[in-house]
């Protein structure tokens, strides 16, 4: 029996990233969904495949849309504004006692 394992992620939602392998290569979105369950992102504008759905209403098209398919999150690098697609580090800042968590890109120390 295949257990699923929750990974921890330091992609969010609404990241900027750039597909760095596959066939989407270089293309850049933002990430619209996190699988968590099956490690994988779904990023706008890119894996795109196309499916048959069928009328919901009066109104609603049939027939076959394009959609974004899931990609491995490992396919995907977050793009600083400075320098480009980068790795995440974090700093630990205290303020008041509170210890605060931020993402910053490896590369530069810029806030992500």
């Amino acid at each position: 029996m295949a257990v699923s394992v929750e990974h921890k992620y330091k992609l969010r939602k609404e990241d900027t990233v750039e597909i760095i392998t596959g066939k989407d290569k270089g293309k850049r979105g933002r990430v619209l969904k996190i699988l968590r369950g099956k490690d994988r992102v779904v990023v706008e504008g890119a894996n795109m495949v196309k499916k048959a759905q069928k009328r919901r209403s009066q109104q609603d098209r049939g027939g076959i849309a394009e959609i974004e398919a899931a990609i491995h999150a490992s396919n995907v690098m977050i793009v600083c504004k400075k320098c480009g697609p980068t790795r995440i580090g974090y700093k630990l800042s205290s303020d008041r006692g509170k210890a605060a968590k931020t993402r910053v890109c490896r590369k530069c120390g810029e806030a992500l």
